[in-house]
């Protein structure tokens, strides 16, 4: 696999999911545009650590709901980099809430970052790969893009609406260089989700131990976190040429949650 010297920006990459992509990208010659809201220096630290040699490392600070800052943000990277060949749409966020007490605001939000974000990326990002006759565009989704858990009404819509936009994209390239696949991941221990860990333990009276136990056990038969490490070596292969013919993919690594 000959990456070197391509670009990938990876959306919500300064921690989780978005930052074990961009490493992955980095120790195979690819430039890596981040963005996101953790720790910047940090994460461009943890990036730079294991990059190949001549690897650029850039950042973008785009409010992904919005999207004049998304147009910013692929300005920079037609400026900076020559435009993207490998993009990521990874950046989400999450509120918890049935539908009848769900805030407006929060809807709103998620739709917009987790859903409209990539729509505005890929519309962006498409001619250039399409010129170039090489491209990939890799939707962190969820399994939840494939099947539904109370209380998260906005987050499920937005990745059911992520496979849904794949699968579009997908077939509207299907004869150029450029694919278009999804992953769905179970859960990982990220910072989103770990939040959620802590929530059931606060509530429950549970040690974090249980209360991690308690959430895998509901859902994923494994009983296993995935790691980001495993989700970019995903992302990897969708970037090889074993997958020049992959397209449109909703590929689960679930633990078995959806097998179920």
């Amino acid at each position: 696999m000959t990456l070197n010297g391509k670009t990938a920006l990876v959306t919500g990459s300064t921690s989780g999911i978005g930052l074990g992509m961009a490493q992955a990208f980095a120790r195979q010659g690819v430039h890596v545009v981040l963005n996101g809201y953790g720790d910047v220096d940090a994460a461009k630290a943890q990036v730079a650590a294991v990059a190949a040699a001549g690897v650029k490392i850039g950042y973008h600070d785009a409010d992904m709901s919005k999207p004049a800052a998304i147009e910013a943000l692929m300005a920079y990277a037609q400026a900076d980099f020559g435009g993207v060949d490998i993009l990521v749409n990874n950046a989400g966020i999450q509120h918890v809430a049935e539908v009848d007490q769900f805030p407006v605001e929060r809807w709103d939000a998620i739709i917009a970052i987790n859903l409209s974000s990539a729509f505005h990326t890929t519309r962006l990002a498409l001619p250039g790969m399409k010129a170039k006759g090489w491209g990939r565009v890799i939707n962190v989704a969820s399994v939840h893009g494939l099947v539904a858990s109370t209380a998260k009404s906005a987050y499920v819509a937005a990745k059911h609406g992520i496979v849904g936009l794949t699968k579009v994209a997908a077939l509207e390239t299907a004869t150029t260089g450029v694919t278009v696949n999804a992953i769905c991941p179970g859960w990982v221990l990220t910072p989103l989700v770990q939040k959620q860990v802590d929530a059931r333990a606060q509530r429950d009276g549970l040690s974090n131990a249980e209360a991690t136990r308690q959430l895998l056990a509901e859902k994923e038969p494994s009983g296993q976190f995935t790691t980001p490490e495993q989700l970019a070596e995903l992302a990897l292969f969708f970037c090889s040429p074993a997958a020049d013919n992959v397209r449109g993919v909703a590929w689960a690594m679930d633990g078995g949650w959806t097998a179920q």
